[in-house]
């Protein structure tokens, strides 16, 4: 996963994978998901970041894996 921010538009622009868009779909005025050709979702636009994802800071966080229960650790 690639997360691109582009300051001089405020638009966030996440790519999941490299496969090829073949439709891109929009959830409401200012975000877009783009899909390949089996519905897998390739991209994600957010134009107005700040405003429509609160996003003023960004953190990744790679959790565990899912443990025995068949839970996420946070969740145990």
């Amino acid at each position: 996963m690639r997360v691109k921010y582009f300051t001089d538009t405020d638009t966030a622009y996440i790519e999941f994978s490299d496969n090829e868009i073949e439709e891109t779909r929009e959830l409401s005025p200012n975000i877009y998901v783009e899909l390949d050709k089996i519905g897998n979702i390739v991209a994600m636009t957010i134009e107005h970041a700040k405003e429509n994802a609160n996003l003023t800071e960004f953190s990744f966080q790679e959790m565990p894996s899912k443990s025995a229960h068949g839970h996420d650790a946070c969740y145990s």
